[in-house]
C-alpha cells in the first residue's frame, strides 16, 4: 500500500502551515531585526506556548516510533519512566531556572564563564554542538527511512522537504516561529496518535479486549525493584535513572533553557515546567497504549519476525498502514504526526545551535559587532546549521547499524554536561581545573560504557505469549 492523494495533501499541509508560521513572524512585529527577538523572542512568551514547545522539543519522531515498539516487545515496564518526570521537572523549575533567568543570560554556557572561566565555557559549548549536530541528523533521517521502507514514500524527498522547510521557518521567524510551530506540531502529534489508538482499539474489539490480550501475553508489567543495573528496565533504571535524563534535558540543555529565557517572567518560566508534567504523562501513556494495541492485533507474530519489516522502528508504521488501509487520509495524519516530532526537534536544534555559536564563540571575540550584523549572522548560522543537518542525514544513511550508537551519544554527552553545571552550582569550592578534568573524565567514562555496551549488547528474549494470534499477511504488504 502506498500513500493516496489525500495522504500526500495532509502531509503537505503540515509543511505549508509550518512555513506559514515562520513567514508570519518574519514579516510581523519587530521583523526579527534584533538578536533578542530572533534568539529569545524578545523575552515575551507566555506559559502555555513555552510549555508545549518544551514538550515537543524532545518528543521526537524517534520516541513516537520507539515507545510503542518497546512496549509491544517487552511490556509496560517502560511506563515507569513517568515516575521520573516529577523530580525531573520540579528540580529544574526551582533550581536551574532561577539561576539562568535572574542572570539574564542568552546562552546557558555563559554561566560557566561567570562561575569558572572562558575556557570552561567554550569547552561546554563545543561539547553541546557536537551532541546536537549528530543527533539532529539522525532525527531527520531515521523516520524518513522507516517511512520509505513501509510505504514507499520517497526517502530523500522526505528528508529534503523536512530539512528545507525547517531551515526556512527557523532562519526567517526565529524563536517565536519555532515555539509557535512547536505548538501546532504538538496538536498534530496528539491527533495522529489518538487516531491510531481509537481505530486500532475498535478493530481489536475494545479496550477490555486489548487489556485481556496484553495480560495473557505477559505484557502488563508490575513494579520491578530488582537492583541489578544490568537489567533492561527496572524501577531504579527508569524511575531514578530517568530523573538524571530529565535534568540533562530540562535543566541544562540549551534548547530548553532558551525557552525558559524567552518567558515574560520567571514565574511563567517556572509554571511552564509544571504544565509540561501532565503533558509528558499523557504522551508516555499514549505511546504505551499504542504498543498494547499493536500486541492485541499481532500477538507474538510480529511483522519483524515475519520479515515484513527489517527493524523495530518500522513496526509502528507497518501497524498504522495495516489499521488505516481502508481509511484514506489517516495514514497521512499519522505521518504528519511523525514528522511533526522530527520538525520540532530539529528546529529547536537549529535555533539553539545558532544561539550558542553566536553568544559563546563569536561575540566574545568581536565585542564591537553591531546589532544589525549580529542578527544577520545569527540568521546565517541557523541557515548553515540547516545545511549541516542535511549533510548529517546523509552521513546517517551510511552508518547502518551505528544509528543506535548515534542516539546513545546524546545521552553520553548530556550526563557530563549536567555534572558540569551541578559542580558549579552546588560546590562553591570547585575551580576551573576541576571542572575541565571532570568534564573530560565524564565524557571518557560515558563513551567507554556507552559504546562498550552497544558493541557487547545481546538480545534479550521476549516474554512468552500464552495465546498467540496468527494473522494472515495483508494483501497490500506483498
Amino acid at each position: 500500500m502506498h500513500f493516496s492523494t489525500v495522504d500526500y495533501v495532509i502531509f503537505a499541509l503540515l509543511l505549508v502551515a509550518s512555513t506559514g508560521i515562520g513567514l508570519f513572524y518574519a514579516f510581523s512585529g519587530g521583523r526579527q531585526r534584533t538578536t533578542q527577538e530572533f534568539l529569545l523572542a524578545d523575552r515575551s512568551m507566555s506559559c502555555l506556548p513555552v510549555s508545549l514547545s518544551l514538550l515537543a522539543t524532545f518528543q521526537s519522531a524517534v520516541a513516537i516510533l520507539g515507545a510503542p515498539s518497546e512496549v509491544y516487545t517487552f511490556g509496560t515496564q517502560y511506563w515507569f519512566l513517568g515516575c521520573s518526570y516529577f523530580l525531573g521537572l520540579l528540580i529544574p523549575a526551582h533550581v536551574f531556572i532561577p539561576v539562568f533567568y535572574r542572570l539574564r543570560l542568552s546562552s546557558a554556557y555563559e554561566y560557566l564563564e561567570l562561575r569558572f572561566n572562558k575556557t570552561v565555557r567554550i569547552c561546554g559549548t563545543i561539547t553541546f554542538i557536537f551532541q546536537m549536530v549528530i543527533y539532529m541528523g539522525v532525527v531527520l533521517y531515521a523516520p524518513a527511512l522507516a517511512l520509505n521502507a513501509v510505504t514507499g514514500f520517497d526517502l530523500w524527498g522526505a528528508v529534503l522537504a523536512m530539512g528545507l522547510v525547517c531551515t526556512l521557518y527557523t532562519a526567517l521567524g526565529g524563536l517565536k516561529a519555532v515555539i509557535w510551530t512547536d505548538v501546532f506540531q504538538t496538536v498534530v502529534m496528539f491527533a495522529g496518535q489518538l487516531a491510531v489508538i481509537v481505530v486500532g482499539t475498535s478493530q481489536a474489539g475494545g479496550i477490555s479486549e486489548v487489556w485481556r490480550k496484553a495480560m495473557n501475553g505477559s505484557r502488563i508489567a508490575s513494579l520491578d525493584l530488582n537492583p541489578d543495573p544490568l537489567e533492561r528496565h527496572t524501577f531504579w533504571t527508569l524511575g531514578v535513572g530517568g530523573v538524571f535524563l530529565m535534568l540533562a534535558l530540562y535543566g541544562v540543555n540549551q534548547a530548553q533553557v532558551q525557552r525558559y529565557l524567552s518567558s515574560r517572567t520567571e514565574r511563567e518560566a517556572v509554571m511552564s515546567c509544571y504544565v509540561v508534567f501532565p503533558c509528558q504523562q499523557i504522551v508516555l501513556s499514549l505511546g504505551c497504549l499504542m504498543g498494547l494495541v499493536m500486541f492485541a492485533r499481532y500477538g507474538e507474530d510480529s511483522p519483524l519476525d515475519k520479515g515484513y519489516v527489517k527493524t523495530k522502528d518500522q513496526m509502528v508504521l507497518y501497524f498504522v498502514m495495516d489499521v488505516f488501509r481502508d481509511l484514506p487520509g489517516l495514514p497521512g495524519l499519522f505521518v504528519a504526526c511523525l514528522f511533526s516530532g522530527a520538525l520540532s526537534t530539529i528546529s529547536s536544534a537549529f535555533n539553539s545551535l545558532a544561539t550558542v555559536t553566536m553568544e559563546d564563540l563569536i561575540k566574545p571575540f568581536f565585542p564591537n559587532m553591531t546589532e544589525a550584523k549580529a542578527t544577520l549572522l545569527s540568521k546565517a548560522l541557523a541557515l548553515g546549521y540547516g545545511l549541516v543537518c542535511l549533510a548529517m542525514a546523509y552521513v546517517a544513511s551510511l552508518m547502518g547499524s551505528v544509528l543506535q550508537a548515534a542516539f546513545s551519544i546524546f545521552g553520553m554527552v548530556g550526563g557530563p554536561l549536567l555534572g558540569l553545571f551541578c559542580l558549579g552550582m552546588f560546590f562553591p569550592w570547585a575551580n576551573s581545573t576541576g571542572a575541565l578534568v571532570g568534564l573530560f573524565s565524564g565524557l571518557a567514562m560515558a563513551f567507554w560504557i556507552g559504546i562498550g555496551s552497544f558493541v557487547m549488547r545481546s538480545a534479550r528474549p521476549r516474554p512468552p505469549c500464552r495465546t498467540p494470534t496468527r494473522r494472515p499477511r495483508p494483501s497490500w504488504a506483498t
